[in-house]
């Protein structure tokens, strides 16, 4: 073996095989591609062995490359745990926090909050990542997330904000030119909004609402801000958090509701950071308020 491997050429290692692709781990990384396979070249005349197999379809990892897995991904916890632990000191309520929170509740809850946090806390930046899918906050991929989930880790804090409450809307418009729906059955006769892909909230959805198949729709978006807009434009009928559904229908009321039970997660390191309490403070109270757990 030769010289040092610097975490950095770990850190490509890693995003590549998730990615499985040095394209792909690049733009992860925010890096080139050609920085990219130098890393991994650098790697491989290292170890002296190769690290992938390439093909038209990615870089698939060799039996080398999976048993050095578990090595690097320990790495990179332990970096996540030491920055955490760096940029959690100091009084003043300054420097960066990332928050992570769902395409919907990123977009239409958090922003005005957001806003006056900033103008609160004047040396406070503030990163907001709009994804549905779950960020791993042990690796740092954000500070604070907001989800409908528990999470499972004992090394991070959870604090319960209320339940999103969601129904079937549509805009008046389409109704004056559809009817009103009066019972599940007559839903088969409607335009649906629904997503294109199968996922975990569609099948739970289907237990209460079995006509809330995907060759029922006749919008598919697997995107809930497109969903949202769909339902706004007058397009048909969808699934919609109340407490967003402004001049929206709401259809069916009596028969269908649904319910997100929601959290506000932190690091446990990052618990007496000031930065990250204010803005864990200030999402619990706009949270509270959306949901109605403040009345």
């Amino acid at each position: 073996m030769g010289s040092t491997i610097g975490w950095e050429y770990y850190r490509t290692f890693l995003a590549v095989l998730t990615e499985g692709s040095l394209s792909g781990a690049a733009r992860a990384l925010g890096i080139t591609q050609p920085t990219a396979g130098r890393h991994i070249a650098a790697m491989e005349s290292s170890f002296g062995q190769p690290l992938f197999i390439r093909s038209r379809n990615g870089l698939s990892p060799t039996e080398g490359a999976i048993a050095l897995r578990g090595y690097a991904e320990t790495m990179r916890d332990t970096a996540a745990a030491l920055e955490r632990a760096a940029t959690g000191r100091g009084r003043e309520i300054a420097g960066t926090v990332r928050i992570s929170a769902s395409d919907v509740i990123g977009t239409e809850v958090l922003p005005p909050m957001l806003a006056q946090l900033k103008q609160s806390h004047p040396l406070l930046r503030l990163e907001l990542v709009t994804t549905n899918r779950v960020q791993d906050l042990l690796r740092r991929e954000a500070d604070i997330a907001v989800r409908m989930t528990p999470p499972k880790q004992e090394s991070l804090i959870a604090r319960r904000v209320g339940d999103v409450k969601l129904g079937l809307y549509a805009h008046r418009d389409y109704l004056r030119r559809h009817g009103v729906p009066s019972a599940p059955a007559d839903l088969t006769r409607h335009a649906l909004i629904g997503f294109d892909e199968e996922t975990p909230y569609l099948r739970a959805a289907r237990r209460q609402l079995p006509v809330w198949t995907r060759d029922a729709f006749t919008f598919r978006t697997d995107s809930d801000l497109a969903q949202l807009a769909l339902i706004r434009a007058g397009c048909g009928i969808g699934i919609c958090q109340t407490a967003l559904a402004g001049d929206l229908v709401r259809v069916l009321p009596q028969q269908y509701g649904f319910i997100l039970p929601t959290w506000i997660i932190v690091h446990e390191d990052l618990r007496a950071s000031p930065r990250c309490k204010a803005t864990f403070d200030a999402l619990v109270l706009c949270l509270q308020r959306h949901t109605g757990e403040l009345g």
